[in-house]
């Protein structure tokens, strides 16, 4: 059942959500947990609808099985008490299932860091004898979760860790002594040992302090600016919910006090953050599905909580909690949120495309960081200021906003006419192979209200095969052999003149020629509803045949139109997703492309068990042919209205010009003249020297 909760409009008018709400929530999916826990001497460990991608997995070796259901119990105790935490604070006596959750996680806590009780999950070096590794590297998941324990300790600090003997206490400290200085990945993993740190220090521990000082000054190393940090290879939502929410609590506990200068960075970084982290969210608040570990889903709020948390924070309270409230109602408002009351794995319902291998059934409950919002009282301005919607409140009926920012190689943009916000990304590179990496990075672009589809299922009627297309993506098939090359590398140029460039590698690698790789060259700009496409191809093999797909549309009841308009050509879509809101999209194709089609689908999409993808082929035969067209064009527009696309919203292209003497874009610049009289220039020469990975 979805999620019903007190509402005031006076105090939240695009929401109703208030402080109470938020509580309600928290006991939600406590309830939803708790119900599943047999009895109070029983671990959170919950039910699992996959058992082949998450762990524990079945098929590793009985030590690593070991290692990882003893990871489990820890995940599942201190992921659920970023919840727990604050609502025990509200509410000491809340009893679910006959357990009360207080006396619960005190004494769970206790039973997972003692040797001597059948849960404890292992010491760091009790992991590294059970394991077999001398890799002083080797990443433990117990590290990870001993962040949480120690941010859910502080949070109910009256209720549970005062109450602890000194002893009891002491025993806590000393299992984290181990993780907190023991090696660690170094990417965000480098503020769980900073956090566990700085708990034991705030308690009277001694710690190394230049221990602390490495991780903190390399956590600084990460920054590329406006708030972001490159995490591993990527850019993520890990700046938001990892470096932007843990940095400000570092800065509380230990950095103001210990290290002034740089608790003083992270606190600048998490207010540029903010500056334009609002605007990555839609009209109703929604979370973009992107990125790796999307299961976490409303964590991406938490960066707000975390800023407000700052000696000088800079976010504005009132759309801070607009936003946060959309994205919990996001989630919580929908019948397939739950399985057997714990948060999917997956976005909405359970869908195994998006989880990774490092996730267990408990792992969602990271969304519970967002809850950090209730350790501010009732009378904080974030529950006391009337919520307000920022940019959408301020956008014209048809303006759109865009935002670039180019160290993290990030653009979006605010579409007023239909309230979505579309990202399209740069700077990233998988491995050839790695589909479900591309599928979570590198998309031309992610729209809040149509999440990304995995690879569809292929009609057979339309004489592909699967794989041959992929939604917002280009791939190309070598005729000759039949291979496929997926677009595995997008390097970043920026902007110019209000249009993107950046150029989408295909089986890329580091150590082979770059001019020896399938390529092609993107430029795009917003129009009202979605984004146009002027792509230049820079092929050195033909014969090929390029598909380039559009979203993934949920399938229930839609209806199929083909519209043509001079040498344009366009399919629209209408129909409704798996809540019954009417979902539009139109794609429409005006030179490059020789044929435009849908396929149906099914389990490939994240918001319907039945899904289609309109995809557009261009074939291209000779492999020195200056005369074949070189630039492809096209448009996706979406919409959740009942209200039909209007013809102008569908073809908004009036002229096309190009400036090479074959009219067929191999070179000079491609002029684009729009119904709405503006024009765009694209020019192409400059994206060379502008490549930034």
């Amino acid at each position: 059942m979805a999620f019903t909760f007190t509402s005031d409009k006076n105090l939240s008018p695009y929401t109703g959500l208030t402080r109470e709400s938020w509580i309600e929530a928290g006991i939600y999916l406590l309830e939803g947990c708790f119900n599943n826990i047999p009895s109070f001497e029983h671990p959170v460990v919950l039910p699992r609808k996959d058992t082949k991608v998450t762990y524990p997995h079945l098929d590793a070796p009985e030590s690593e099985q070991a290692q990882q259901r003893l990871a489990e119990i820890f995940e599942g105790l201190t992921r659920t008490f970023f919840i727990a935490s604050v609502i025990i604070h509200e509410r000491p006596d809340l009893t679910i299932n006959n357990i009360k959750l207080r006396d619960y996680y005190k004494k769970h806590v206790l039973r997972v860091v003692d040797p001597k009780d059948e849960l404890f999950v292992g010491s760091y070096e009790s992991l590294k004898k059970l394991t077999g590794t001398s890799d002083p590297t080797r990443p433990y998941q117990q590290t990870v979760e001993t962040c949480a324990l120690v941010i859910g300790l502080w949070l109910s600090k009256e209720e549970i860790w005062d109450t602890y003997t000194k002893e009891e206490k002491d025993l806590i400290a000393s299992f984290l002594n181990g993780f907190a200085n023991a090696s660690t990945v170094p990417q965000n993993w480098r503020l769980f040992n900073m956090l566990d740190l700085a708990f034991l220090h705030m308690n009277g521990y001694e710690i190394d302090k230049s221990i602390m000082t490495d991780h903190a000054t390399e956590i600084l190393n990460y920054y590329v600016g406006d708030g972001w940090y490159r995490d591993g290879q990527c850019f993520d939502y890990y700046s938001c919910w990892a470096f932007n929410m843990y940095a400000p609590l570092w800065n509380i506990w230990y950095g103001y006090e210990n290290l002034p200068y740089i608790a003083k960075k992270f606190e600048k970084h998490s207010n540029a953050l903010m500056k334009t982290y609002c605007d990555f969210f839609d009209k109703d608040g929604f979370t973009n599905m992107w990125g790796r570990s999307n299961i976490y889903r409303f964590a991406s709020t938490s960066a707000f909580a975390g800023n407000l948390l700052l000696e000088n924070s800079h976010v504005d309270p009132g759309l801070a909690r607009r936003i946060a409230s959309g994205s919990l109602l996001q989630f919580l408002e929908r019948d397939d949120f739950l399985y057997k009351g714990v948060p999917t794995l997956g976005f909405y319902g359970e869908f195994k495309p998006l989880v990774q291998g490092y996730s267990c059934a408990e792992s969602p409950y990271w969304i519970g960081k967002a809850f950090m919002f209730l350790h501010f009282g009732k009378d904080h301005p974030f529950w006391s200021e009337k919520e307000n919607n920022g940019t959408w409140d301020k956008l014209s009926k048809s303006a759109v906003k865009e935002t670039t920012l180019d160290g993290p190689a990030l653009c979006f943009t605010n579409h007023a006419a239909n309230g979505e916000t579309i990202l399209r990304t740069g700077k990233i590179r998988k491995a050839k192979n790695d589909l479900h990496g591309m599928w979570n990075y590198s998309k031309l672009s992610y729209n809040t209200k149509f999440p990304w589809e995995s690879t569809p299922l292929m009609d057979k009627e339309t004489g592909l095969k699967t794989g041959d297309v992929e939604s917002e993506a280009y791939v190309i098939k070598d005729i000759t052999t039949d291979r496929l090359l997926y677009g595995n590398t997008t390097f970043w140029c920026g902007e110019k003149d209000e249009v993107l460039y950046r150029r989408l590698f295909f089986d890329f690698e580091m150590e082979n020629e770059n001019h020896w790789n399938q390529a092609i060259n993107l430029a795009d700009f917003p129009v009202s509803k979605g984004i146009m496409r002027v792509d230049r191809l820079r092929l050195y093999r033909k014969p090929v045949i390029v598909t380039l797909g559009s979203y993934g549309f949920p399938d229930n009841e839609t209806t199929v139109k083909v519209l043509e308009k001079g040498k344009a050509k366009a399919i629209v879509l209408k129909g409704k997703d798996a809540t019954g809101t009417t979902k539009q999209l139109a794609m429409t194709i005006y030179d490059g492309f020789d044929e435009i089609n849908i396929t149906h689908s099914k389990g490939s999409n994240p918001d319907s068990e039945n899904s289609i993808v309109v995809y557009a082929t261009a074939k291209r035969d000779n492999m020195y042919d200056a005369k074949a067209p070189y630039v492809l064009i096209s448009q996706v527009i979406t919409s959740e209205s009942d209200e039909d696309f209007k013809e102008s919203e569908i073809f908004t292209i009036d002229e096309i010009t190009y400036e090479d003497e074959f009219k067929t874009g191999s070179y000079g610049n491609v002029i684009i003249k729009l119904n709405t009289g503006d024009v765009k220039e694209i020019n192409y020469s400059k994206i060379e020297r502008n490549l930034s990975l």
